[in-house]
């Protein structure tokens, strides 16, 4: 009997779904074993979001500062994978996922076995999605494949559509802009990463050390949206530095810090973004080398 943990954290419920979808053919299976454990912060993160909740929490996402959780899976039981599933907040992986992986049960649970991670976001998971190898590796963990799926509206729309999503709490709250979200039809399909897993295990001599999702089409990477990326970060370590010096999340003077990040995160979406797409279309057949090896190494290890 192989034994597979399904562990996550989804606010909005989409990815819940996405999980479900890639997990159905395992369910299907009398010689898998599936549990469940569904990450949960003492103080919940309440969906949809409040402008100022929002934001308030930036610096402590990006320098992933743990937050107290509720509970954690058993660690009495050697399992032989674990999908671990994981939302994109300010360009790295949900405080309440990054809280998990730093703790000692996860680190005890995790040590010495295959994890497959999935993401369901916007668009921009490369810097997430390197924190969360490097947390694997403290934790002596194997990634073994990286499944994403992003909102079908594209990264353009989702720039408004997305945000409408997190403050209204309604995909499409407005005629004229196209539905936030990864499109159902993606969730569908994202059982064939299920399949591949049973036919894995069910194989004579099951070999969990090496990619499952190859030529699946497990992530695409968009080497626009790389430099883009880079910057963001770096924006988002400055200004989440300063604002935790400036005060605690709820206090007033971080409100008034936030104000002026407002007006600065604005200004970037608007111009830096852009632009940088247009530097990098212009410059990609001079560069394509160094893109494509870029492209290459982000895509690991499922690959495109």
């Amino acid at each position: 009997m192989r034994k597979i943990l399904v562990v996550g954290y989804s606010q909005t419920g989409q990815l819940t779904r996405i999980t479900d979808s890639i997990v159905e053919p395992l369910l299907s299976n009398d010689n898998i074993e599936v549990d469940y454990h569904c990450i949960e912060p003492k103080n919940a993160f309440s969906f949809p979001w409040n402008f100022f909740n929002f934001f308030k929490i930036m610096p402590e996402s990006v320098y992933m500062k743990p937050v107290p959780l509720v509970s954690y899976p058993p660690i009495h039981k050697q399992y032989d994978l674990i999908i671990l599933s994981y939302q994109v907040w300010f360009l790295s992986p949900s405080l309440p996922v990054s809280s998990f992986l730093q703790s000692d049960d996860a680190k005890m649970l995790l040590n010495n076995t295959p994890v497959i991670t999935v993401v369901g976001c916007r668009g921009m998971w490369l810097t997430a999605q390197e924190k969360i190898k490097a947390l694997l590796v403290q934790a002596n963990a194997k990634l073994i494949d990286n499944i994403v799926l992003t909102d079908e509206c594209g990264a353009g729309f989702s720039f408004l559509a997305t945000p409408l999503w997190m403050f209204t709490g309604k995909k499409k709250s407005l005629s004229w802009v196209p539905k936030a979200g990864v499109s159902d039809e993606d969730i569908i399909n994202a059982s064939r990463f299920g399949n591949a897993i049973v036919e894995r295990l069910e194989s004579i001599e099951p070999d969990l050390t090496q990619p499952i999702m190859k030529g699946l089409k497990a992530v695409k990477i968009n080497e626009k949206l790389v430099f883009s990326e880079k910057i963001g970060h770096r924006s988002f370590k400055v200004w989440g530095k300063l604002l935790m010096l400036i005060g605690p999340q709820d206090s007033i003077r971080r409100k008034l810090g936030l104000c002026f990040y407002f007006t600065f995160l604005f200004i970037l979406i608007v111009t830096v973004v852009p632009i940088t797409a247009l530097i990098i279309k212009l410059i990609s057949s001079v560069f394509s080398k160094q893109i494509a090896k870029q492209k290459q190494y982000y895509a690991q290890p499922s690959g495109e």
